[in-house]
């Protein structure tokens, strides 16, 4: 009876330490957010639009008649929040369904071992090409929010060097964000931040090719070392005994076939794909929604490539959908913190307070304020373009009172939205990610925050210095 007793205190003590659900995590931010729109005022700065692009009035902001959430408000933003991120929710159903359909075929797991036998016992030097090449297309601003497109293809990497699938989510995502935390040939992002702040388009671009490179190697050292880790003990995985929680584990050099012509031909297609909607986006602005439509387009045409019959093609696609529902409704519940947000009104009043704290800094302690309050802010508005409409007209005017100047206040602005972009639950795009992967949002954080606070230490240094110099041209 003693034994039982101690078992049973053995596991209600352990039950304490279970960490919470990202579903839970999240509600419980959207019930804080809820309760503050009863305490925060409600406030909102007058905006001008002029060449399509809207911008905050410094020194407008007044405030408003509270509009606080109510119970069935507070519910109801979940549905809502779903609605609004439907386009990504489908986009994550459809990219797991389609890479489904190209993995049944055997052509990625050919491809990779293939890549693999090439750089045998170097993984680092894998990690270090497919992380530079996406932090390239980061850094100039080139389909980041297509980024989940490639996740499959980083798991199966990981997967193949016997790693786990945080290791495919970073050299993919971090990878892409190690570059977009500077994009310094970004015009939707470093771009309007310099227009709002009547500063050069893509000036001082060469201070930024130095953050970057600091940046970059500092992430591909962080990836390696914890590959390194797990390679030598799988037991340190941040994923325990399941490390590719959506993917059966296999010995892929025993299940990988050559590589054929059948496989170099579905890869093209799938190359193909992707292609057309890069030439797309640039072109015709192609968005989500035609990103959701290659994907079908070249799921059907590996089916008739690989000789799968219709019915099969089916099945395959919605073995790939079925395992990625969870993760896919929970980019909809991060929604929903953002839209209790808007709807109480009290963002604006967010940004005004931050503002107001900001005035009495320096000129080296008020870019440094500058950029911890960017970082915190993109907690709550995960989108750069965004934030910089709403933040840059604010911080222009601030930085020039502190001394600070304008190209550090810029900079202040992208890092801060960068690097809050690999740890926020209210990034759809983060979510997503994860959610193809199948990594809780819980265990990706143990695993990038002590990245996330180096890399804030990196952008103080170069912040300083920026001040100390008089960053300008």
């Amino acid at each position: 009876m003693n034994t039982e007793t101690t078992k049973s205190h053995h596991h209600t003590k352990k039950r304490k330490w279970v960490m919470p659900d990202a579903y839970v995590i999240l509600f419980f931010i959207l019930f804080l957010v809820a309760c503050a729109t009863y305490i925060v005022p409600a406030g909102t700065f007058e905006r001008v639009t002029q060449d399509d692009v809207t911008t905050v009035i410094p020194g407008s902001f007044e405030y408003v008649q509270s509009n606080p959430t109510g119970i069935m408000e507070l519910f109801r933003s979940i549905q809502e929040g779903m609605v609004q991120s439907a386009s990504l929710i489908f986009l994550v159903l459809i990219i797991g369904g389609a890479f489904a359909v190209i993995e049944s075929t055997g052509s990625i797991d050919a491809l990779i071992m293939k890549t693999i036998n090439k750089t045998k016992n170097k993984e680092w030097l894998l990690i270090a090409i497919v992380s530079t090449l996406f932090s390239i297309f980061g850094s100039l601003g080139i389909i980041v929010n297509a980024v989940i497109a490639f996740l499959p293809i980083g798991v199966i990497i990981a997967r193949s060097m016997k790693l786990d699938a945080i290791v495919g989510v970073s050299i993919i995502y971090l990878g892409m964000y190690a570059g977009f935390n500077t994009a310094f040939l970004d015009p939707l992002s470093t771009g309007l931040a310099q227009e709002i702040a009547q500063v050069p388009l893509f000036s001082g671009i060469s201070y930024r090719i130095i953050i970057y490179i600091t940046i970059l190697l500092t992430t591909i050292l962080y990836i390696t070392w914890y590959a390194n880790r797990i390679k030598k003990s799988p037991e340190k995985s941040v994923l325990g005994e399941n490390r590719f929680p959506k993917m059966m584990e296999k010995n892929l050099e025993e299940a990988a076939p050559d590589l054929n012509g059948k496989h170099i031909a579905v890869l093209l297609w799938l190359t193909f794909g992707v292609g057309l909607y890069v030439f797309g986006v640039f072109q015709y602005d192609w968005a989500l929604n035609e990103m959701a439509a290659i994907f079908i387009m070249v799921a059907i045409g590996t089916a008739i490539i690989a000789r799968i019959s219709p019915n099969k093609l089916v099945k395959e696609f919605f073995e790939g959908c079925k395992g990625l529902v969870y993760g896919a409704m929970i980019i909809g519940m991060a929604r929903s913190i953002v839209v209790v947000l808007e709807n109480g009104q009290i963002l604006d009043t967010i940004v005004n307070g931050m503002a107001i704290m900001m005035e009495p800094f320096s000129n080296i302690s008020g870019a440094i304020a500058m950029f911890i309050a960017n970082a915190v802010f993109n907690l709550f508005v995960a989108s750069g373009s965004g934030q910089a409409v709403i933040v840059m007209p604010i911080m222009t005017p601030l930085a020039d009172m502190m001394e600070v100047p304008r190209q550090v206040a810029v900079q202040a602005y992208k890092m801060g939205d960068g690097f809050s972009n690999v740890i926020t639950p209210v990034s759809g795009i983060l979510m997503a990610s994860l959610a193809i992967a199948g990594v809780s949002w819980v265990k990706w954080v143990r695993f990038v925050f002590p990245l996330f606070l180096m890399w804030m230490a990196i952008g103080s240094v170069f912040l300083t210095i920026g001040v100390l110099i008089g960053w300008g041209a």
